[in-house]
């Protein structure tokens, strides 16, 4: 097989993998386990941001400053975005009031249900990253076959923990199963389109990948702190509390437990 082939079949097939066993082990959840499950999408997440995303966004920068600058920029567009989200919600569904109030009726009511806000910034991010993952693979095959193929498969085991929880997050915006799934599928095909065109216009594309890596790990960062860890303080009581810390840390430990295979094949 030519490198561009290699690159299309693994870019393909590692985003839809990653994908699909993530959603098989979301989709074995009960719904009522969906909120509980959140603490560990959140961890998943600031582990994925922290370990994984972060410093390979600082690596690729010209320099720790910028980096920041740029993962800066990047919340401060997904509050934009997200402001957007909200404007249209209310435009298009009526809101009796724009103020936090009115925000936790319409959560309470909707069973914990953001309509879609977090489920919206966590598919574009997770666009971004599965862009850059093509690219990478796209790098390691140009380089050479053998350190594709482990390149590819060390993508895919350290995108499967974090899919787990981008795929609970989606549920735990309200959209069901098979929307969450097809738009899951729809945001991997960004791996593809980053193999390709890396490919073709490698050279181009490397002053793009630290803004890319920023745009991800701001996303993953901003839906977890901003969105998703408020809603774990309506749960007061100890033993809600203690949960959601152990479910937190098994989401940073299933990245913890990916990041060396990540590392020494994309190190």
């Amino acid at each position: 097989m030519t490198p561009l082939a290699w690159i299309i079949a693994m870019s393909f097939a590692g985003g839809l993998l990653s994908v699909l066993v993530a959603a098989g082990f979301a989709w074995a959840a009960r719904p009522h386990w969906v909120p509980t499950l959140i603490s560990y999408a959140i961890g998943a997440l600031l582990g994925a941001a922290f370990l994984e995303v972060l410093p390979h966004a600082i690596e690729a920068a010209e320099s720790p400053e910028r980096a920041a600058m740029n993962i800066l920029a990047g919340i401060l567009l997904f509050f934009v975005l997200e402001k957007l989200v909200l404007w249209r919600h209310c435009h298009d569904e009526g809101c009796h009031g724009h103020g936090h109030a009115a925000g936790e009726e319409h959560r309470d009511h909707g069973h914990g249900h953001d309509h879609g806000r977090s489920g919206l910034l966590i598919l574009v991010g997770d666009t971004f990253h599965n862009f850059v993952d093509g690219v990478l693979i796209a790098a390691a095959f140009v380089e050479s076959t053998p350190l594709g193929i482990v390149t590819a498969l060390a993508i895919i085991a350290h995108e499967i923990p974090q899919e787990v929880g981008d795929f609970l997050i989606l549920l735990h915006s309200g959209y069901s199963r098979a929307r969450a799934l097809a738009f899951n599928l729809l945001s991997s095909l960004a791996t593809l389109v980053g193999g390709m065109l890396a490919y073709f216009a490698l050279s181009h594309m490397e002053s793009l990948v630290p803004v890319f890596l920023a745009l991800a790990a701001a996303s993953m960062i901003y839906v977890a702190v901003a969105d998703l860890i408020p809603g774990l303080h309506k749960r007061t009581e100890l033993r809600a509390t203690a949960q959601q810390v152990l479910l937190i840390a098994a989401g940073i430990a299933s990245i913890v437990l990916a990041h060396p295979l990540a590392e020494r094949a994309l190190g």
